[in-house]
């Protein structure tokens, strides 16, 4: 009693099914390929900076990093830049970090005023008086 109609339907669709089924693994693949290439490039990123930074100036970029993630990153970008430029001639230590950090936040702190005018503020009490 199997139509052919029937049949047809049925072995398309396994073939949909099938070919979904391998492009969800190569999916899945890709996907493994990224994670293993982002794990590596992070890997490398530490292995600069424990190169570059004593052990107190690297727990300090740590704390930094989980305060504000931001400045943290900025810093660390930094460092990586100027080691991959050759200007780091030696290990960088935790004064020479707190250095590096507070000229980079005299950089991008804007400095803010605020002008309170008295003449136009100002209320003459003497009049409330009468």
């Amino acid at each position: 009693m199997a139509d052919p109609e029937l049949e047809a339907i049925r072995q398309q669709r396994l073939s949909e099914l099938q070919s979904n089924f391998k492009t969800s693994q190569g999916d899945s693949e890709s996907q493994k390929a990224q994670e293993n290439k982002a794990r590596a490039q992070e890997d490398a990123k530490n292995s600069i900076l424990s190169q570059i930074l004593d052990q107190d100036a690297r727990a300090r970029l740590n704390t930094l990093m989980l305060g504000k993630p931001d400045k943290g990153q900025m810093v660390q970008n930094m460092l990586l830049r100027m080691a991959q430029m050759g200007q780091i001639g030696a290990k960088i230590t935790e004064k020479d970090l707190i250095g590096l950090l507070e000229n980079v936040s005299a950089q991008t702190q804007s400095k803010t005023s605020v002008k309170f005018d008295r003449r136009r503020a100002a209320l003459d009490s003497d009049e409330d008086d009468l």
